[in-house]
């Protein structure tokens, strides 16, 4: 028969005893992680989330306790009450914090049984995420994810502490409002009282956040949960949370100094010391560099190869003349053999198609002489950027890959009226490459220090972006966002609309954007002014937004904020590869919450009472 707890208390957690304790009469209580049976001696490893210690039920010392030890199995519940005792010389575990003592139990409680789970929270890896996700509150118990919650929450109450501390007020904002595009799809929540009306949930609460900037609150924060009916992936998730801030008369240095306060103490909890301030760089300088907005700066940059190729070069080389020419190197990746690096070249190419990009041997180039000081001053032109990351890397010198990309003659200069494509491209390249020899590299590894985040900030992005399939410029950010001013008096809302930058910036960290945030437009002409520049009339923008615009008319102060992912820094704190490792219940791909299997159909009485019902599509 099972046991009740009755008035037994618990005096320790499982991982907590030491050396120190030895000979304390204690009381743990978890779960049997392990169960080894010695015929007189039985011994249980019991865990809890701060740990396990190994408990030997003696059948000389209690046979009433060894009796229910041997009923026990994994999973199990138990309460063990005992005396600590050190391990004899040699009996000790390296491996476990507790190693060095024992439990001899003088009582044990059997408080449930558990069926045979499909796994074990023992196992250090479970290969079937699906199966992880359906039996979650299993998966849950394993170590790797109990650290995974404990650091998440030691995360969010040092930055919800930092921000206290800085004067903001944490305002909650509603789930429940109005539907506004945001860049993604809304959850809509049918009304049963207003029969054919949808209340959305709130992809963040852009909107109320700089209406609590016009209520005059200062300075807000808020952990927000958001919601998203997008295509997920790894760092994608329907619902999510996001640290949420607000400030009035910022400029966005004050935004990125706030941030970076909170991130400083943010990865202290993690034994992590950053050094602020964050290095910036335009967006410009992020694609010519990088070939991305979110650059992932342990790898070293791309580097310009334009001057190098005179005109001369060019044009012996078929390239052509007035298109730039890149070059990036993949450290310690260049011991290839010919067959290796063939299918190198092949598949470069097949990356790129009939884009007009091609590969530039420069390995060749060397053999030949008229090339070869070529080949010299290119591999000179990329050493620089090489030295600076094998340097912050503490890499010894090993052979690196260099790549050449050049266009070939009639590549086009704009690729869906993009005149950086080829940044893009080239960029995209460089990190299919660091991915294929991260083994080789191994700039990607873990050593525990500052070294393995590198964090930056990208400012100065595009207000609009052309959508090549409607033939119109449309905002790049939510249409809040303030442009420069410069670009305002110079007129380039209406005749220049590709060249006018947005005060929005992002925070990016080893590549991944962990958030984005902008100094807002607080002059409703301004506002008025943005909307008619996205085609968008007066009677358009006072339907969808007129609440909005009707508060900024009642004295709205200049403000600006920012939202991080919570999760996305949790991830990368943790180190691992989805956010679903750090997201108690989340989503499968398919977002299907396998283990309470919803979404599901409702009942017809339901339907009827929110005036809906389900039409199929033919």
């Amino acid at each position: 028969m099972l046991d009740f707890l009755g008035t037994l208390q618990r005096t320790h957690m499982c991982g907590e005893l030491r050396i120190e304790q030895d000979g304390q009469e204690i009381v743990l209580m978890g779960w049997v992680n392990r169960r080894r049976d010695h015929g007189n001696l039985i011994f249980l490893d019991v865990r809890d989330r701060s740990g396990i210690t190994q408990v030997v039920l003696d059948k000389e010392v209690s046979s009433e306790a060894h009796a229910k030890a041997e009923a026990a199995r994994s999973e199990y519940v138990v309460a063990v009450k005992g005396k600590v005792r050190r391990r004899g010389a040699g009996l000790e575990n390296p491996n476990m914090p507790t190693g060095a003592i024992e439990i001899v139990a003088s009582e044990l409680l059997l408080l449930n049984e558990a069926k045979t789970p499909p796994f074990s929270p023992a196992e250090e890896a479970i290969a079937n995420e699906e199966v992880r996700l359906k039996y979650r509150y299993l998966d849950l118990r394993r170590s790797e994810m109990q650290h995974n919650f404990e650091l998440r929450s030691k995360v969010a109450m040092a930055i919800r502490n930092y921000l206290v501390e800085q004067g903001f007020l944490e305002i909650e904002t509603p789930f429940m409002t109005r539907s506004t595009p945001e860049g993604a799809r809304d959850y809509l929540v049918p009304s049963r009282v207003h029969a054919g009306s949808f209340y959305a949930l709130p992809q963040s609460p852009q909107i109320f956040k700089q209406i609590l900037m016009i209520s005059g609150f200062d300075k807000y924060f808020q952990i927000a949960r958001c919601f998203r009916d997008e295509d997920l992936r790894a760092d994608r998730q329907p619902e999510f949370t996001q640290i949420d801030l607000e400030m009035s008369f910022p400029q966005q240095e004050k935004v990125f100094r706030v941030v970076e306060g909170f991130l400083t103490a943010a990865f202290k909890t993690a034994s992590i010391s950053l050094t602020t301030p964050f290095v910036q760089m335009t967006y410009d300088d992020a694609i010519r560099n990088y070939g991305i907005d979110k650059p992932d700066m342990r790898l070293p940059a791309m580097v310009s190869l334009t001057d190098v190729l005179t005109p001369e070069v060019r044009e012996s080389l078929k390239i052509e003349k007035d298109l730039p020419v890149l070059g990036f190197c993949i450290p310690k990746a260049g011991t290839l053999s010919g067959t290796q690096k063939r299918a190198l070249v092949e598949e470069i190419r097949a990356t790129f198609g009939d884009s007009g990009l091609d590969f530039l041997d420069v390995t060749r180039l060397k053999t030949n002489e008229a090339f070869a000081p070529l080949a010299t001053a290119i591999e000179a032109k990329l050493s620089d950027e090489q030295t600076r990351v094998k340097a912050a890397a503490k890499q010894t010198d090993a052979a690196d890959l260099v790549i050449v990309i050049t266009p070939k003659l009639g590549t086009p200069a704009k690729w869906n009226h993009d005149p950086q494509w080829i940044y893009k491209r080239v960029g995209a390249l460089r990190l299919q490459l660091a991915a294929k020899f991260a083994d080789k590299h191994k700039l990607f590894e873990k050593t525990g220090t500052e070294a393995d985040y590198k964090f930056l900030w990208v400012t100065d992005f595009p207000m609009y972006e052309w959508d090549e399939e409607t033939k119109v410029w449309n905002a790049a950010h939510h249409p809040f966002t303030s442009p420069h001013e410069e670009d305002i008096k110079a007129g380039r809302l209406t005749n220049d609309k590709g060249a006018v930058r947005a005060l929005a910036y992002d925070i990016v960290l080893n590549g991944t954007e962990l958030g984005s945030g902008s100094i807002r437009i607080h002059r409703q002409d301004v506002q008025a002014e943005i909307f008619r520049s996205l085609g968008m009339s007066d009677a358009e923008a006072k339907e969808r937004f007129g609440f909005f615009l009707d508060a900024l008319e009642y004295g709205t102060p200049p403000h600006g904020g920012i939202a991080l992912g919570l999760d996305r820094i949790v991830m990368i704190l943790a180190g691992a590869t989805s956010l679903r490792e750090v997201i108690a219940f989340p989503k499968t791909a398919k977002a299907i919450d396998l283990m309470v299997d919803a979404p599901t159909p409702v009942s017809d009485q339901q339907m009827r009472e929110l005036h809906l019902k389900t039409v199929t599509r033919s």
